[in-house]
């Protein structure tokens, strides 16, 4: 956990903020967020996350709001959150999490990139085991916090790592812990970057750059597909 996979993980976004789709796919999120715990941000913790997110990625006010609105209509009933795991080139372990409005087209759709691509998927819940599902909360370091306190205050909501990479906070914990996690830094009045549970491997892989270009070459596809929202991978 920690630095190499958030500089991945920062890999993965820097592609992303060039991809067209990324707005859907926020808004997704958005939606079923507001659809599952209702459209008040201030009592629906996954939809204040999620506006989090997306505020982090530029999205529009205008569509943060029609993402919300969205829910109460008959779209948000038919999208669904669906897992795919798979084997992608070179022993690489791929964790997808989807969600789509067609499950049927979903999963054709990854079966022909990790077949065109030297993978295949497997099974479902045949990899989940390898991951460890983590709350990530990330922020930015200002001047003036005293980040030995705001770790020992952090801990007492769960936090089990805290991480400081270049300017930016990273602070780890169960997935158990994200919403005393998140309330606790919201009422020390920090402003968070991006937060959610993530899938980290329990065992994670070295490649070669030979390798890891043939990977590279599955994720970006997959991550490139509209019903996509995450990738986790064995990378370390």
């Amino acid at each position: 956990m920690g630095r190499a996979f958030e500089y991945r993980r920062a890999a993965k976004e820097k592609r992303w903020d060039k991809m067209s789709k990324v707005f859907p796919k926020l808004a997704k999120s958005i939606t079923m967020a507001a659809k599952e715990g209702g459209p008040d941000p201030e009592t629906n913790g996954k939809l204040r996350t999620a506006i989090i997110n997306a505020k982090a990625q530029n999205m529009p006010k205008d569509n943060i709001d029609s993402a919300i609105k969205r829910a109460s209509g008959k779209d948000a009933a038919a999208i669904s959150e669906i897992n795919y795991e798979g084997k992608g080139p070179h022993g690489a372990l791929i964790f997808v999490e989807c969600a789509s409005d067609n499950t049927n087209r979903t999963v054709a759709n990854l079966k022909t990139y990790f077949n065109k691509n030297g993978g295949q998927l497997v099974q479902t819940g045949s990899l989940e085991f390898l991951f460890d599902r983590k709350s990530v909360i990330q922020f930015e370091k200002k001047e003036d916090m005293d980040l030995e306190e705001i770790e020992l205050e952090l801990m007492d909501a769960g936090s089990e790592e805290f991480e400081l990479v270049e300017d930016q906070v990273f602070v780890y914990g169960e997935f158990t812990s994200f919403g005393s996690l998140t309330n606790a830094v919201e009422k020390m009045g920090i402003e968070v970057t991006k937060a959610g549970v993530q899938r980290i491997p329990n065992n994670p892989m070295e490649f070669s750059e030979e390798q890891m270009e043939d990977i590279e070459k599955l994720i970006d596809r997959v991550e490139d597909d509209e019903d996509v929202q995450a990738v986790y991978t064995n990378i370390a």
